[in-house]
């Protein structure tokens, strides 16, 4: 009747993964995010997810001390031959599947009780759901967010034979739970097509809802007296250029292919008075690669390798940088980036994934091709001869975030399109 209050929403999230049940990743931060913001937006929420790694319950509390969000647990049976949960392409494409069967199941249950108006299943955690909702057994409407397609060569490169066999049961689940969902989540815009021609879902179907951060506890993190704190314990000057680059020292990062470019700007006649750093923040398996490219072009003296570093000493780098730099091959939503330009800082990126979503080249950072690094010189050379317009692309950075891609920002989004697949205005 007119005048009546609505109801909560109530929204059951399946994930295979959440921050910090289960580590420190794309997936666990956004999963965090997206409950506690719907949370502080007075949505019920019913987290389904695996326990927590090691059985504590600690990080459990302390992540979701809210009255709106309740969490069941549904165990995930890891194989013996596949011993890193839903990471490995054997587990990916048996164990992680089988769990999504159950998850998806208990969401059903709670649906079929009348105590769920939404499942949002994070990839096919929520496949039992989709199975039942394809048989007509399931009313609440599904959104997936199906993430980004590796298993499906998303990356542009095709993916090698052996691959492309291991994932196929996982892309068999992943379009069985499309074809199920009444909305599917695009979180960049480059994933829009990719979705199209591999989920074979209409346009109509297809929303964009970026994946964000928590700008409050971004700034919590570090403030500008952080960033002068971390660069003065590594010796760096108050007028130093720092580059900085973050995330997992893994190929498709292309951080091998920075000390190239830094070469050719310097050979170019770049001058950087009094000095300049990169900084390369994080650990993996191709740090020596990246070192070695260093050693081969001189560099060693400029350059430090943070290895892990925890949040807070990322975020004073965020801040003690002049530029922060990604070079990548092939991206997601790129949250690194985001969290540098939280911190005011301009962007050298490349033309991947959702990065064009973010740099915007002239107002807050430059864009150049993967793989390119006679591009990624210029950029940089260019970047650093306009040092006196940084802070003020930097604030552009921040404004950006604040506008697109705060969670402040997303979730409201994301209840809109909840009230859409719920038929509401």
């Amino acid at each position: 009747m007119p005048g009546m209050a609505r109801s909560p929403l109530r929204v059951v999230v399946v994930s295979r993964a959440v921050m910090p049940l289960h580590g420190v990743g794309g997936l666990e931060r956004s999963t965090r995010d997206l409950v506690r913001h719907l949370a502080a937006r007075d949505v019920d929420v019913t987290l389904i997810t695996p326990p927590p790694a090691g059985g504590s319950a600690t990080p459990t509390a302390e992540a979701f001390a809210s009255p709106r969000i309740t969490l069941r647990h549904i165990p995930y049976m890891t194989f013996p031959f596949a011993n890193r949960r839903g990471t490995t392409i054997i587990d990916r494409s048996t164990a992680y599947l089988l769990w999504g069967r159950r998850a998806g199941r208990a969401a059903l249950s709670l649906a079929n009780q009348g105590r769920a108006d939404v499942v949002h299943s994070q990839g096919a955690a929520a496949l039992g759901y989709a199975r039942a909702k394809d048989r007509g057994e399931a009313s609440a409407p599904l959104v997936l967010n199906p993430h980004g397609l590796e298993e499906f060569g998303s990356t542009g490169a095709a993916l090698p034979p052996a691959r492309r066999l291991g994932y196929a049961p996982l892309r068999r689940a992943v379009r069985r739970c499309a074809r199920a969902a009444d909305c599917v989540i695009a979180t960049d815009r480059s994933l829009e097509p990719v979705i199209a021609r591999h989920l074979d879902v209409a346009a109509d179907r297809i929303r964009l809802v970026p994946n964000g951060i928590d700008l409050a506890e971004a700034d919590g993190l570090a403030g500008p007296a952080d960033g002068a704190r971390i660069r003065a314990q590594h010796g760096i000057g108050p007028g130093e250029i720092v580059l900085v680059s973050a995330g997992r020292l893994q190929g498709n990062k292309g951080l091998d292919q920075v000390p190239a470019a830094l070469s050719q700007a310097l050979a170019g006649g770049l001058e950087i008075a009094p000095g300049w750093r990169w900084i390369v923040a994080g650990s993996g398996p191709h740090r020596r690669r990246i070192e070695s490219a260093v050693a081969a072009h001189g560099l060693g003296a400029r350059v430090i390798f943070t290895g892990r570093t925890s949040e807070a000493d990322l975020h004073a780098w965020y801040e003690g940088a002049t530029i922060f730099l990604h070079p990548t091959r092939y991206e997601g939503s790129s949250l690194v980036t985001l969290e540098a330009m939280a911190h005011r800082k301009p962007v050298v990126a490349t033309r991947a994934g959702g990065l064009p979503d973010k740099v915007k080249p002239g107002v807050n950072g430059w864009l150049v091709e993967p793989d390119d690094p006679s591009q990624l010189a210029r950029a940089i050379a260019d970047a650093v001869a306009q040092v006196a317009r940084l802070p003020e692309m930097g604030a552009r950075s921040r404004a950006i975030v604040e506008d697109e891609f705060a969670w402040s920002a997303i979730v409201a989004r994301q209840l809109a399109v909840y009230d859409e697949v719920l038929g509401r205005s």
